[in-house]
């Protein structure tokens, strides 16, 4: 250790951080009141706070050079005062704080209107630089009289780390403890301090019942001149539900030092929506915040804003002609025209991605709030992944209560037509998702809006997949692509969302960028999607292009908004699709591997997928990209009943909790999935496949199926789909991982197949035999399942029968499948036994015990049955 001290170049310290305060007044833990804004006329000296690690630690005493040096930015860099420091540190500090100030001990004397900063320097070495904001409101910052601004409305909801749209929010005054993640505060503040433009630092505080601090979030926001309201959004929780504990809580919000508003609310079983009273400690009393502007407005003040959207002028005269038509049937209702149907506000929307879709789903659920149709207007967003189970029994409990989150505002299913696959899908729970839609559009409860959206062929498709499903959408809405000049006007709307301008130079190349994307354009199209990365990107170039500078500091406000030639000439198209930030699903992980783990033998294959756990996990902790990043193509070899579909379910859980694909979902297909009866069917078929499993898995179960019959000749159509998927596998590496499935010998047929497959897959796992052991555990389980405990004498005869026929089996043997047909069959000779007693005597028999008995018809000798090669199990011989 004395050794690596002694290095050249070793430092002592680590800097841990720059804090700046006015107040020194005592607080718990020797902290301070950091902040970054005050008011001039209460301030008198500014202190810095810098910390560093001491490296030393308990081993001795040493000396350092410390710097912390302030600058003024009113006019240009002044700098305001320089204090060096020779500090000793103490063997006894792990941190070590060096707090020093500069002013004057009169308020209002020395600190004037402005931005500044400290500066914090090591030995020489500038390690921290921190702002301040000194704001001047003309007049003394009195109790009860704050000049800066006032509270106007205070709302809590429910959301995850990235927040949620403001048409989406919910309000609540309780929350539910197992679903609740991040409670965020909506504060509409009234800015009274118009002359100028300002920074406001708001400082958010979650307590529980007992005034403990459960977390804190800062937000620093700049005020613009003749800003009328100051809206933010601040919140505090965890991306994991279950975070938050029935409690009663405050939510509390400071400003310069002072408490400014309280909000409470619970966290109990379920939501409870509403909105709490909010104290305001200033004026001595409790308000109802104020409606938001949406719910204050008429239907017109609507109609008004929908209007204001850029382009869309079909579809805006199409919804005016909507909302026209229902107006007048709800005429005709109070003038007593019997209306035998409901107003129908089923809408289908047809387009290509960016075209505005979601937004005017928003937009409708507001309209229809207003006519009274919808009792809130907020829209759900889901897609199959949300609406269809894995297993049978798992869809319809998701469809209802994807139905009950929307009830009163919109249900919103994009891609909608994933739910209609080719009637030849014998796997398929999409169309039970159909099914439960269409009775609920047609005598459900009502007060909901199913919005369904995609492209025009494939909504074709899906309109025509129920014969019920076409009658229930009245209106069609079609969004055409948006004009070259229309997309160009979006450039300008996201740069002012951005904060960034164009120079003239910038502009045009951006609007030659958008007329060649127009030109070149296919159904998969970003439009205003395309235009929002596209100014995202020249933002980063900007930003690269700043930090190149020898003191970017310096730089004007001009020069750190204006995107110039160079930083969209930069920009490549080819890769404008920026990558989602999935963070691990922990909870899904745990559940996914405690349910690996719960399966019975396997070693060697829960092996592989543990030690994929764990590198992946060190990836992300090096920093490495796991999504897209990879090449997972799988074959899952084994015998009938080794538990091959089970496993591909669990491991695509896993790659879905671990972040490795964009949505994570299995898409199960067979030969009858991919494989059409005519020429250049196939591919299209397959390919349709594929782009349904993008940003997951697709599990091909039988794939050796798709291997021609005649050993490879040609004019066999599985071949074709072979192609297309190799293909498919090569160029979109990353973007979807394929699982094939299948007994043994077949599989390495199908491998040796075609040239190239064998080398598309990368990873290989092998089901073995379930050992006689495990089959017995297997029936065990089962039997526990059916409520059933056999008698030692039965289980020991189970045990020996499950053994000689492990003994006896082939590659044929059915593993877990085989021991299902044998609890079958025991099961039923209990019940025939429990049957033929008299229903006296039946009373006095246990009827959940297994006996010696019910397992007679099980011999130990191979003459008493043949192998049924047809069925893959086992047959009593007559």
């Amino acid at each position: 250790m004395t050794e690596e001290f002694s290095k050249p170049g070793f430092k002592r310290h680590k800097f841990k951080e720059l804090k700046v305060y006015a107040s020194t007044e005592w607080l718990a833990d020797n902290k301070k009141k950091y902040r970054q804004v005050f008011d001039r006329l209460e301030t008198t000296y500014i202190y810095a706070e810098l910390s560093f690690y001491n490296k030393h630690f308990d081993i001795e005493d040493w000396e350092i050079d410390v710097e912390l040096k302030c600058y003024s930015l009113k006019k240009g860099r002044k700098e305001i005062c320089d204090l060096p420091l020779r500090k000793k540190v103490s063997k006894y500090d792990n941190v070590v704080y060096i707090r020093e100030g500069w002013g004057n001990k009169t308020e209002g004397s020395f600190w004037k209107n402005g931005t500044y900063y400290w500066e914090a320097w090591i030995e020489g070495e500038k390690v921290g630089t921190k702002y301040f904001y000194i704001e001047d409101a003309g007049q003394d910052f009195l109790p009860g009289e704050n000049p800066y601004l006032s509270v106007h409305s205070l709302r809590l909801y429910e959301g995850p780390y990235d927040d949620v749209p403001e048409l989406d929010r919910v309000y609540y005054k309780s929350f539910s403890g197992e679903e609740t993640r991040y409670i965020y505060i909506e504060v509409m503040l009234q800015n009274l301090h118009i002359s100028k433009a300002w920074q406001c630092e708001l400082f958010a505080k979650f307590y529980n019942d007992a005034r403990e601090l459960k977390g804190q979030v800062v937000r620093l926001h700049r005020v613009e001149k003749k800003d009328e309201f100051i809206k933010i959004t601040t919140g505090w929780g965890s991306n994991v539900k279950g975070s938050w504990r029935k409690d009663r809580y405050t939510a509390e919000l400071v400003f310069m030092d002072r408490l400014i508003a309280v909000i409470p609310f619970e966290i109990d079983e379920d939501f409870v929506e509403g909105i709490s009273p909010v104290w305001l400690p200033d004026r001595g009393q409790q308000i109802i915040p104020s409606i938001q502007q949406d719910d204050r407005g008429s239907f017109d003040d609507a109609m008004t804003s929908f209007d204001s959207l850029i382009g869309l002028s079909d579809i805006k005269q199409q919804v005016r002609n909507h909302a026209d038509y229902i107006k007048f049937l709800q005429l005709r209702k109070e003038r007593g025209f019997d209306e035998s149907d409901n107003i129908n506000v089923h809408s289908v929307f047809i387009g290509n991605p960016g075209t505005g879709k979601t937004t005017v789903a928003g937009m409708m659920g507001l309209l229809y709030r207003k006519m009274g149709l919808l009792s809130k207007g907020h829209v759900h967003e889901v897609d199959r992944v949300d609406l269809v189970g894995e297993y049978i029994g798992q869809t319809a409990p998701k469809v209802k209560e994807a139905i009950e989150k929307a009830r009163g505002g919109v249900l919103f299913i994009d891609e909608a037509y994933a739910l209609a696959r080719s009637t030849d899908d014998t796997k398929d729970f999409g169309r039970e998702v159909i099914e439960i839609l269409v009775r609920e559009m047609s005598n459900g409860q009502g007060d909901l809006a199913v919005i369904v959206a995609g492209y025009p062929k494939e909504m074709k498709q899906f309109l025509d997949s129920n014969p019920g499903l076409k009658s229930r959408f009245k209106f069609n809405f079609e969004f055409a692509d948006y004009l070259p000049q229309e997309l160009s006007q979006i450039a300008r709307f996201v740069c002012k969302q951005k904060g960034v301008k164009l120079n003239e130079e910038a502009e045009k190349k951006v609007d030659e960028l958008i007329i060649d994307a127009y030109r070149k354009r296919d159904r998969t199209f970003g439009n205003a999607r395309f235009v929002n990365d596209l100014i995202e990107k020249g933002k980063i170039n900007l930003g690269l292009r700043v930090m190149r500078n020898e003191d970017p500091r310096l730089l004007s406000r001009e020069n750190l908004e204006m995107l110039e030639l160079a930083d969209i000439a930069k920009i490549d198209l080819k890769n404008l699709r920026p990558l989602p930030n999935i963070p691990i699903d922990e909870v899904l992980l745990r559940e996914s591997v405690d349910e690996l783990n719960r399966m019975i033998g396997m070693d060697k294959i829960k092996a592989q997928i543990h030690e994929m756990v764990r590198l992946v996990r060190f990836y992300r902790e090096t920093g490495k990209d796991v999504l897209n990043s990879f090449f997972l193509h799988t074959v899952l070899i084994g015998n009938p009943g080794t538990g091959k579909t089970t496993v591909a379910r669990i491991l695509t859980k896993i790659y879905k909790a671990l972040g490795m694909l964009e949505r994570g979902h299995m898409v199960e297909t067979d030969r009858q999935g991919l494989v059409a009866g005519f020429v250049g069917q196939t591919a299209i078929k397959t390919n349709e496949k594929i782009e349904e499993a993008l940003g997951g898995v697709l599990f091909i179960d039988e794939a050796y199926s798709l291997t021609a019959k005649t050993g490879g000749a040609h004019g066999d159509f599985g071949d074709e789909a072979i192609q297309t998927l190799l293909k498919r596998m090569e160029d979109m590496r990353g973007q979807f991982f394929v699982f094939v499935a299948g007994y043994t010998d077949n599989m390495e047929t199908f491998l040796k197949a075609n040239p190239g497959l064998n080398s598309r897959f990368d990873k290989m796992l092998r089901f073995e035999d379930y050992m006689p052991d495990e089959l017995l555990q297997i029936a065990m389980h089962m039997l526990d399942q059916s409520g059933l405990i056999p008698t030692p004498e039965a289980e020991e005869y189970l045990k020996s029968y499950l053994a000689f026929l492990y003994d006896c089996r082939d590659k044929y043997f059915g593993n877990a499948r085989t021991v299902r047909n044998v609890v079958n069959e025991a099961l039923k000779n209990q019940n025939l036994r429990l049957a033929a007693l008299p229903p006296e005597e039946r009373k006095n028999v246990p009827n959940n015990l297994l006996t010696l008995e019910d397992l007679e018809t099980f011999k130990l000798d191979k003459s008493t049955f043949v192998f049924n090669r047809q069925t893959i199990g086992f047959k009593a011989r007559s």
